[in-house]
């Protein structure tokens, strides 16, 4: 495509994502996760394709974009996109973020709701930047979202009533659970189900090496892994029990499993992964305040 075409075609989309009457949502920075919500919208019938609009940074991106999400308007410009939209979810990264809140500034209607799932970016901050009384809220989902198995942590700005909590649940219990928390817990959240699929992932490669190690065929053996702590989790979410109850039901006197979590012990798996877990909570502290 010629730079004059590809000109016209971000030309047409803007225009499309100015005009558009029955805007409901403008998702900024539509980037794995953000894409990833908005198809969770679309899915459970939260909005149709021609009520949201989703910007990116690039062209080629947006043609891109465009094609995969098929009917919804993809552009460039934020500014567009935002004007005439009662609710934007702000999906960059938290560097980029008080670029984009200055540019959108301008467009943004008094009582516009905004999403952020910009990690360690208080509410306090988009309100400050803003300078307007936005109602904000704050969420942390994590990547199991993809398969509609999400954790995700709301808390809400000095402005959010109750009906803008609720609608912002409703949105992000189309990809799993969602929990409305205290702002201040929410760097420990970031650690613990933002961060969290990392850590489990390496406990899942982990136990299929073994498997492997011990005679299993891959595949096999990280299929084992991942239902044994997808069935656990589940036992563990439903049954409401302490961890450590579940823990004991399967371990039987002189048995196998005792044998096995010595090594754990012995290893220092417990320890260590709190300690990951309080090291990745320091972390997201101080991006708030680089």
């Amino acid at each position: 495509m010629t730079s004059t075409s590809a000109s016209s075609g971000t030309k047409t989309q803007t225009q499309t994502a100015a005009t558009s009457a029955k805007k409901k949502i403008a998702v900024l920075g539509c980037g794995k996760m953000g894409t990833i919500l908005l198809q969770g919208f679309l899915q459970h019938g939260l909005i149709a394709k021609g009520e949201a609009v989703a910007t990116v940074q690039h062209e080629e991106h947006r043609r891109e974009l465009s094609r995969e999400l098929g009917g919804v308007t993809v552009t460039t410009d934020n500014r567009a996109a935002v004007h005439g939209a009662p609710t934007v979810l702000l999906g960059v990264k938290p560097q980029a973020l008080p670029a984009l809140l200055e540019e959108i500034t301008p467009e943004l209607a008094p009582d516009t709701l905004i999403i952020s799932i910009a990690a360690s970016t208080t509410t306090g901050f988009i309100q400050e930047k803003i300078g307007k009384d936005a109602h904000v809220v704050r969420a942390m989902p994590n990547t199991p979202a993809m398969v509609g198995a999400a954790m995700t942590a709301l808390c809400a700005g000095r402005s959010v009533r109750k009906e803008h909590l609720e609608t912002v649940k409703k949105l992000f219990e189309s990809v799993g659970r969602a929990v409305i928390v205290d702002e201040k817990h929410m760097d420990a959240i970031t650690a613990l189900s933002g961060s969290g699929p990392a850590f489990a992932f390496v406990i899942l490669e982990s136990m299929a090496e073994a498997g492997v190690s011990v005679g299993l065929p891959r595949e096999l053996a990280t299929t084992l892994a991942a239902q044994t702590l997808f069935g656990a989790s589940k036992l563990a979410l439903e049954t409401g029990h302490h961890p450590a109850l579940l823990k004991d039901a399967v371990t039987t006197p002189a048995g196998c499993t005792i044998e096995g979590l010595i090594e754990l012990e012995k290893g220092g798996l417990r320890v260590t992964l709190m300690n990951a877990i309080i090291k990745t909570t320091i972390r997201a502290r101080e991006l708030m305040n680089s």
